[in-house]
């Protein structure tokens, strides 16, 4: 049995981090209801190419297991039809627009009047108060604003976007933490709650370390194309065929990659005995280390380090991340039911086994009839 069955959480939500909040959810075991326009529905359906069953990718990849209603929310009949599915539900979760739900008359103290066992979870752009509450965003815009495209690339370099939807996918996850801890505290109390989170807090949040630095030193974290300038050595070096990173983490480490290197002495070094001497000296150690390390290929120092113990591994593409044992060994990627696709799964196992997926992203309003025509049962 999975933790969340029994739950029903209606999702009025779109793009990335509202369904995705509301995809960890199902994958755990809860109903997941996605309310979605008549026309067009979400709008990540037309995000492509590629497409399958006339939806982008992007939509697939944060809506399995869910069930779709269409409901046109600006006619009242709409509205009504949402509002006895809220009165028997769980959770809400909304990223609409700031503004759109209360206009429609589904914000949190409506609803929750209604129906005060409701957790009400919103997530925002730059959060639920402050000057700019009202305004809307996207991941790259909020990686701009929050300066997370200053933290990444070369020293001196343009700025640079993550090149993932880390905030999109972090603030669902931040969604969801905050959902489970508010239905743990309503097992207790009986009652429903809030839940706000935002891109810009879960930027922020992403900046806890640099931040601390910034606090004691005063001094703005340089940026690091592969590693940290905190810790020497502990980055990439290209070989004779591609990058490969070294993480020798403290001084143990960097004992045993001197002897791996060949240069034992580096270890008794005291310009390199420990990391702070290191760091002291960076630009003649690493200038080094980097002409050693291009001296063989990436296959072959792997073998060396691995067997001095120490840590490293190859920066691979996506294809070559498919094809890492270990990649199929973890059981992340999922056979998606009716479709020849597998997709990500939960990123977490429960008792040994991840959360199935038995459930395809869904068809724009297939399952309206299906979900309209059930008994809800009343709030418990």
């Amino acid at each position: 049995m999975l933790p969340l069955q029994g739950i029903r959480v209606i999702e009025v939500a779109q793009n990335l981090a509202g369904p995705y909040c509301a995809q960890i959810l199902a994958h755990l075991g809860a109903d997941v209801i996605k309310v979605e326009r008549v026309e067009g529905g979400d709008d990540t359906r037309g995000w492509g190419p590629p497409f399958l069953e006339g939806a982008g990718s992007s939509f697939h990849a944060v809506n399995l297991n869910k069930r779709s209603i269409a409901l046109d929310l600006k006619d009242a009949a709409g509205t009504a039809r949402l509002l006895k599915l809220i009165d028997a539900a769980d959770v809400l979760v909304q990223n609409l627009r700031p503004g759109s739900m209360q206009a429609l008359g589904l914000d949190a103290s409506a609803l929750m009047k209604r129906n005060p066992r409701l957790i009400y979870c919103s997530l925002w752009a730059l959060g639920s108060v402050g000057p700019l509450r009202d305004h809307p965003g996207f991941d790259p815009m909020v990686q701009a604003f929050s300066g997370l495209m200053m933290m990444s690339g070369e020293p001196g370099g343009p700025p640079v976007r993550i090149g993932t939807q880390l905030l999109d996918h972090g603030t669902g996850m931040w969604a969801a933490i905050g959902v489970l801890a508010a239905l743990l505290r309503r097992a207790a109390t009986g009652k429903g709650g809030t839940v706000d989170t935002s891109l810009f807090e879960t930027a922020l949040g992403w900046w806890t370390i640099h931040y601390a630095s910034f606090a004691l030193s005063g001094e703005v974290p340089p940026r690091h194309p592969t590693g940290t300038t905190k810790l020497i050595v502990f980055q990439g070096f290209e070989t004779r065929n591609g990058t490969l990173i070294i993480a020798a983490g403290n001084d143990r480490l960097f004992a045993k990659l001197a002897i791996a290197l060949g240069r034992a002495d580096w270890a008794a070094d005291p310009r390199f005995a420990n990391n702070a001497g290191r760091y002291a000296h960076r630009d003649e150690l690493l200038c080094e280390v980097a002409r050693i390390v291009a001296t063989r290929t990436k296959g072959e120092w792997i073998d060396v380090l691995e067997a001095a113990g120490v840590p490293c591994a190859p920066v691979n593409t996506l294809p070559e991340v498919l094809a890492e044992p270990q990649t199929e060994a973890v059981g992340m990627l999922m056979k998606v039911p009716g479709l020849d696709l597998r997709l990500m799964g939960l990123p977490v196992m429960l008792d040994g086994v991840r959360p199935p997926v038995s459930r395809r992203a869904p068809q724009l309003g297939e399952h309206t009839e299906e979900v309209f025509g059930e008994r809800n049962k009343a709030p418990r």
